[in-house]
């Protein structure tokens, strides 16, 4: 595998495994800390929602700017305004503030990064491999963001062990955990520093005002927005703040278990990573994302009805081996249907699509649980799932990728001299 002794390839996944590693412990500890801090579901809602918007700014900036600016100098910037936006956390502002902070540091609350860095990344990494490798390569880069935030969701016990073991207060605890947080997203920006000029994209600038997009790539764009607006809307019911929070209502689960569970659920995420990159290459792209993704919506609509903590854990790592397949499969297939010089806007549109209905999702998902339910968001957001799946498949599954379809012509010429 010589296509991963790449130096930027490598120096990009290290950066995207430690800034995982903070959105994992952010997605477990956040809205129990701001429970703890006497907020009610729906103002953490608010504060998730804030930290996404702000993250959506970050993304429209990178489709309209990187390209001409700068992808290394943008990557930098992003990963020292995430560091502010920790620090804000552990001097515990006033609400007015804390939802500043939450905003201009791109706060994430979702348990995945799905951060502006991280869309500028998904365009960076294709143009570093082979076409034939793009999909394992997006594979490998993800195995690491979900290990990231499978150590980070495991570090969520820190707290309750510095306020049982060393005496602090508990939310002291909780600020020595979000100077970590700040520590890491320095250290980010600081790797992104060594990146090389081949990350740049040569020849004309993506912008707004300079960009040419053939009319089928719009065509595209303008669908794939809209459906990833629809799964993502429903992704803003079940980020990981929202479902941890869950289960410690529902269940009186403390933070330390907690933190083993989503530990578990992003190594389980990792994993599938791998197998979702093997089983594209037999059953094709678009096929891998729908065949796994909407079984475990299924699985995900199930946990509210479990009859105890081991049943509704056990459905909730169903889903989480089958939700994340559909993230290399779907990074690979955008980046492939759409022009080189067209990924950097492609991406940072689509995951503004995503954090955009992702934050008016959280909100909504805070509201359901004050009018309907505990269990409300895991209903709703399941059943937006299943909805974006089925269009999904209705709309896409005769554009195939170039590796697909230069397979199947190898495969009908053989069979045709075979004939």
């Amino acid at each position: 595998m010589r296509w991963l002794s790449n130096r930027d390839f490598l120096l990009i996944s290290v950066a995207g495994f430690l800034r995982s590693s903070s959105t994992g412990l952010l997605g477990v500890i956040l809205g129990i800390y701001l429970s703890r801090r006497g907020y009610a579901p729906l103002w953490i809602g608010v504060v998730i929602a804030a930290g996404l918007a702000g993250s959506s700014l970050a993304t429209t900036a990178v489709g309209i700017a990187a390209d001409r600016l700068g992808r290394r100098r943008f990557l930098i910037i992003l990963g020292l305004l995430t560091g502010l936006g920790a620090l804000g956390l552990a001097f515990s502002p006033g609400p007015a503030l804390l939802l500043v902070a939450a905003f201009f540091g791109m706060l994430n609350a979702t348990g995945t990064d799905r951060s502006a860095a991280y869309a500028l990344e998904q365009a960076v990494i294709p143009a570093l491999v082979p076409d034939s490798k793009r999909t394992w390569s997006l594979a490998v880069y993800n195995v690491l963001i979900d290990g990231g935030g499978s150590l980070g969701a495991l570090s969520a016990g820190v707290p309750l062990i510095l306020h049982h073991h060393l005496g602090l207060l508990l939310l002291d605890a909780y600020k020595f955990i979000f100077l970590g947080f700040a520590g890491i997203s320095v250290a980010t920006a600081v790797i992104y520093w060594f990146l090389s000029p081949a990350i740049e994209v040569a020849g004309p600038h993506n912008s707004l005002g300079t960009q040419r997009i053939r009319p089928e790539s719009k065509r595209i764009i303008v669908k794939l927005t809209a459906l990833f607006s629809l799964d993502a809307f429903g992704g803003g019911f079940l980020t990981d703040a929202l479902v941890s929070y869950w289960f410690f209502r529902r269940f009186g689960i403390a933070e330390h278990d907690l933190g083993i569970v989503f530990f578990i659920v992003h190594l389980l995420n990792a994993l599938s990573h791998l197998v979702a990159a093997w089983l594209a290459r037999r059953i094709g792209l678009l096929n891998t994302m729908i065949l796994t993704h909407l079984p475990s919506s299924l699985f995900l609509m199930a946990v509210p009805f479990a009859p105890s903590f081991k049943w509704a854990v056990t459905l909730f790592f169903c889903r989480e081996a089958l939700v994340e397949m559909d993230v290399p499969t779907r990074q690979s297939y955008v980046a492939a249907v759409v022009r080189p010089n067209e990924r950097t806007l492609v991406s940072s549109f689509s995951n503004l699509a995503r954090n955009v209905f992702w934050a008016i999702g959280s909100v909504a998902a805070g509201l359901s649980m004050q009018l309907f339910s505990f269990a409300s968001p895991l209903l709703f957001g399941g059943g937006a799932k299943v909805l974006y799946d089925i269009l999904l498949f209705k709309s896409f599954r005769a554009l195939k990728p170039p590796e697909e379809i230069a397979s199947a012509t190898r495969v009908e010429t053989k069979v045709s001299a075979d004939g």
